[in-house]
C-alpha cells in the first residue's frame, strides 16, 4: 500500500526521511523549530496542567505573539498539543501536551541537551571557520 493509500484509510505508516514524497520532511521542519522545543518544553514543566496564551509567552522569551499562535496552532494540527476554549469576553484559551507531544519532549529534551553541552564547540569550530575565510 502507497503511503498515501495507507493516509486515507487511516493506518499508521512509518515515514522515510530519504523519499522526496514523504510527509516526514515537514514534519521534521515543523518541530525542528527553537520555538516549538521552546513551547514542548514548557507545556511539559507544566504537565499535566494546562497552560494559558498569555502565560506560555511570558515563559518564552523572544517570542511573538503571531509566533507563538503559528507554533500552536501547528502543534495542535499535528496532535501534539490540545486547546480548550472557555467562552468568555474575551475568551479563555488554554494548551497541554498530549501523550504524542509528551513522547515528542523527550526526543527533544535530548537535543536540546546535546546543543546546550557543545554550544562551545561549535562557537570554535565557527570562529575557526570564519578567521580561515577572512584569511583566505
Amino acid at each position: 500500500m502507497t503511503t498515501e493509500g495507507a493516509r486515507a484509510s487511516g493506518r499508521g505508516v512509518r515515514g522515510d526521511l530519504f523519499d522526496p514524497d514523504c510527509p516526514t520532511r515537514q514534519l521534521l521542519d515543523r518541530i525542528g523549530t527553537k520555538w516549538t522545543s521552546m513551547a514542548v518544553k514548557t507545556l511539559a514543566h507544566a504537565a499535566p496542567d494546562e497552560v494559558r496564551f498569555a502565560e506560555l509567552r511570558r515563559r518564552m522569551p523572544g517570542v511573538s505573539q503571531k509566533m507563538l499562535s503559528v507554533t500552536l496552532r501547528s502543534l495542535t494540527r499535528d496532535g501534539l498539543v490540545s486547546r480548550r476554549v472557555e467562552p468568555t469576553v474575551p475568551p479563555r484559551v488554554f494548551y497541554r501536551l498530549t501523550q504524542l507531544g509528551l513522547s515528542l519532549e523527550t526526543a527533544l529534551a535530548g537535543l536540546r541537551t546535546w546543543a546546550e553541552e557543545h554550544m562551545a564547540e561549535i562557537d570554535r569550530a565557527n570562529e575557526a571557520t570564519d578567521q580561515e575565510a577572512d584569511a583566505g
